[in-house]
């Protein structure tokens, strides 16, 4: 346009410097040029049109511009209109400019109408879908752009050739050329500005060829298209709105920030000035909402800035109906979002007056299987909520259908917004009416989606409203069809995010419900086996603890320690392997430390019931670690109060004794392997005084001899060491009867595989030599076993590991204060078929020093 205007200017600056050529001194120089425009050869004719552009551009100033357009019309028009046909593309390109020139200079350019616009639209147009009459790009270009000139130069004059227009506009718009394409749909907005009073009739035949090239590979094209668009259906009919609107919606996806900021603006634009834009608000407001998030700036506040006009325009022309919320203004919620300015309260009615319309194609699209739409969808949908404000409760069952559905996105984009959304809802409907809703949808689907928005419904809520609820909201999460609905990590993810809702909104409002939210919390770091959500979990307990004013979680487990232990023993008796509570069991004997010494009336009888014979082999094992764990720091968790030894009877004859009794089969096997590290757990953390190991061992020495013959090494080696304690414990009160009996089963894993094993049952044979009195009456009872003894023993000696010799050396030496004189014998009799005398001489000198000592 620019270049147009300057173009006219400087030929009619030309037209008034200087003295001016008389009209007929022009008419006669023409004259003598134009046969050669019927010249029968292309140069002939490309000179003559060339002489005649330097007479009009070059030579002297023009007539005045009356005179010029009698001449141009009657002279240069007809003939420069037939070389738009001519053979030669330098030709026709002369012609254009040449008739640029004429039209420009004339004072009535409309008067060449009649034979300009005829010609142009068979050049441009031809027969509608037939080929291009004019093949050159840079010529079609120049034709459209000599047409947006003749939409300059005559305005209102071009009503009557509208149909002519129109035709050229269809065909040019869909041109192969680019550049063509960009000029054509200026013109369109031209024109339509120029006769708006009667563009009407026919912009809906441009709305298909614009359309066809909104999505044309060229972002100049596209933004073209956009505008020319926004002018075709401003200035004509309103209802071709329904045909570009969901073009108009792809282009906001588009790569290129100049595209989506021609949308916005246009869209802007009809809902400023459209003359039927009320009729279309419910489609047009969502596309200028999503501009809302749009990542460049610019387009951000453009959309604002043009929501704001839009809405304070809306707000006066309906000043009547508003007057009583414009003069009675209900302010924002005390806690509304930080960081976000209040729509005005325009922007606010039209929201809500067609959220109706618009909230089913949301909830439709949020699900739609093109990533981009459930993002702009998810983020449409908080704009909206944010301006319903508390109209959301007409439509809150349906949105929190679609929050459901949407926050199970695998797009986080997706659910990051959703979860903004339920928030929104939390801040402006009350608590009572959405838990009505949320509380059983969570029951019937149990779905990780539906405790994502009550958590994030929570967090929206103020600590005054949520108040009344949290005791509701606590005792529903900790159900049992709740909190252990699923051990799917995601689910008790969200589930521990509910309770940090809580604890972060409700605060020391949450006291009364501590225990169902420790019970949330105990089932989360029961079933979730990630160790980052233990953590979580932990520090959660530490909030919880903070709020209830505890030293720490030691201190919360002592407050509700009874409640727990209770609440797992209502169901203790049917637990399995697969059972939630024997984690939760888990969980609490592990956490809870020192306060463990206090529960031990619930502890202990939940333990015996499950570790019978009769339970689940799995659960016994579970239980037997557990338990494991446990006595190893007996001091800072069973005996913290020093009442475990009120329970050792049970522990041993009702939990121990039955489990190391003898069955066949690896898990039976496995059950012995835990009851013996139980066993050694307990004993090796010396809560346990020598009368009370002296009554284990009476009780369970029969068994811990027979674990002596098991496969595992592990169970081998802790009954060496278990038996080797138990001796020492009962040097001189064990029955002789009893005692005889073990040394045979230690001398046979003197055979054992392991190394380890025959060291600690050479252990074991020292401390059960040292059982025997050293007197006549005590160790004559035990003379021919020891002869036996010595004879095992020397034969070790040549055991090809040197630790286990030096071991067996250390029990002959034990044992030769009993019998040295036998002993010697026994030396003299195979000292010379053994391959390590060295060991037999030491012997002597260790017989030999204890006698002189002796």
């Amino acid at each position: 346009m620019a270049a147009l205007v300057t173009e006219a200017s400087v030929l009619e600056g030309l037209g008034t410097a200087g003295d001016r050529r008389s009209a007929q001194e022009l008419s006669q120089a023409v004259s003598r040029l134009l046969p050669g425009l019927e010249a029968e050869t292309k140069l002939s004719r490309r000179r003559a049109l060339e002489c005649l552009q330097r007479e009009l551009e070059e030579g002297p100033p023009l007539p005045p511009s009356a005179d010029f357009q009698e001449l141009f019309s009657r002279l240069l028009l007809p003939r420069l209109l037939r070389c738009l046909g001519d053979p030669a593309e330098k030709c026709r390109t002369l012609a254009v400019q040449l008739l640029r020139l004429g039209l420009s200079h004339g004072a009535r350019p409309q008067d060449a109408l009649p034979q300009l616009m005829p010609a142009l639209t068979q050049r441009l147009a031809g027969l509608g879908s037939g080929p291009l009459v004019e093949p050159c790009e840079e010529l079609r270009l120049a034709l459209v752009e000599l047409l947006s000139l003749v939409v300059q130069l005559c305005g209102r004059g071009l009503a009557p050739y509208l149909d002519e227009m129109v035709r050229v506009l269809q065909r040019t718009i869909v041109d192969p050329f680019p550049d063509v394409k960009r000029a054509s749909c200026k013109l369109a907005g031209d024109l339509a500005q120029s006769i708006p009073d009667h563009y009407h009739m026919q912009s809906e035949s441009l709305i298909a060829p614009l359309m066809q090239t909104i999505s044309h590979q060229h972002s100049k094209v596209r933004v073209a298209v956009i505008q020319a668009t926004g002018l075709v259906i401003q200035y004509g009919n309103a209802k071709s709105v329904n045909d570009v609107i969901s073009h108009f919606a792809q282009r906001l996806f588009d790569d290129v920030s100049q595209v989506r900021h021609a949308v916005t603006s246009v869209v802007g634009n009809w809902l400023l000035h459209l003359r039927d834009r009320y009729s279309f608000f419910h489609k047009l407001i969502p596309l200028l909402l999503s501009s809302f998030d749009d990542e460049i700036p610019e387009v951000t506040e453009l959309a604002v800035s043009l929501w704001e006009k839009i809405g304070l325009q809306w707000q006066k022309e309906n000043e009547d109906d508003l007057k009583d919320k414009l003069d009675f203004a209900s302010p924002p919620p005390s806690h509304y979002p930080r960081g976000v300015i209040r729509p005005v309260l325009g922007c606010r009615e039209l929201v809500f007056r067609n959220l109706s319309k618009i909230l089913p194609a949301i909830c439709n699209d949020i699900t739609d299987w093109v990533v981009g739409n459930r993002v702009k969808s998810a983020q449409l949908l908080a704009v909206l909520l944010l301006h319903a404000e508390d109209h959301i409760t007409q439509h809150l069952e349906i949105v929190l259908r679609t929050l459901y559905q949407a926050c199970s996105d695998d797009e986080k984009s997706v659910v990051n917004n959703c979860i903004k959304s339920a928030e929104l809802v939390g801040t402006f409907v009350n608590p009572e009416v959405f838990l009505k809703l949320i509380l059983p949808a969570l029951k019937k689907s149990l779905r990780p989606s539906c405790l994502m928005v009550l958590a994030a419904v929570t967090r929206g809520c103020s600590r005054q409203s949520l108040k009344p609820h949290l005791n509701n909201i606590a005792s529903y999460l900790s159900q049992t069809q709740i909190c252990q609905g699923s051990e799917d990590s995601h689910y008790m993810e969200q589930l521990l995010c509910c309770v940090q809702a809580l604890l972060q909104v409700g605060q020391e409002d949450c006291k009364e419900s501590s225990l169902q939210l420790m019970e949330v919390l105990v089932t989360v770091m029961a079933v979730s086996g990630a160790a980052g959500l233990r953590e979580k979990v932990q520090e959660t307990m530490n909030l919880l603890a903070l709020i209830q004013k505890c030293d720490g979680t030691l201190d919360l487990y002592q407050q509700h320690m009874d409640h727990l232990m209770e609440w797992l023993t209502l169901s203790h008796k049917d637990w399995n392997c697969h059972s939630v509570e024997l984690l939760q069991f888990e969980v609490i004997v592990t956490q809870s430390g020192p306060v463990l010494g206090k529960a031990l009336n619930y502890f202990i009888p939940i333990i015996k019931t499950c570790l019978q014979p009769t339970k689940d082999p799995q659960m016994r094992l579970t239980l037997f670690t557990i338990l494991s764990q446990v006595f190893l720091e007996a001091n800072s968790t069973v005996n913290s109060q020093q009442q475990f030894y009120g329970h050792l009877e049970t522990v041993i004859k009702d939990i121990l004794v039955p489990n190391l009794q003898w069955h066949a089969g690896r898990t039976a096997a496995a059950i012995r392997t835990t009851a013996i590290s139980c066993l050694w757990a307990l004993i090796h953390s010396e809560i346990l005084s020598s009368k009370q190991i002296i009554e284990i061992q009476e009780l369970l020495m029969p068994q811990i001899i027979n674990t002596l013959e098991e496969d595992s090494k592990m169970t081998r080696l802790m009954s060496c060491r278990i038996i080797n304690i138990f001796l020492k414990a009962c040097t001189d009160t064990i029955d002789p009867e009893k005692l005889i009996k073990i040394y045979p089963e230690l001398l046979k894993r003197l055979d054992d595989a392991s190394n380890k094993v025959r060291i600690a049952a050479t252990s074991s044979l020292i401390s059960w030599l040292k059982c025997i009195k050293n007197d006549d009456d005590g160790k004559s009872f035990f003379k021919g076993n020891m002869q036996y003894l010595y004879k095992e023993l020397l034969v070790h000696l040549d055991d090809p590991d040197s630790t286990v010799q030096d071991a067996v050396l250390g029990v002959l030496k034990e044992g030769s204060i009993l019998f040295p004189d036998l002993l010697v014998e026994e030396i003299e009799a195979v000292k010379y078929k053994h391959r390590s005398l060295i060991y037999c001489e030491q012997l002597f000198q260790h017989i030999q020093s204890t006698r002189g000592i002796l």
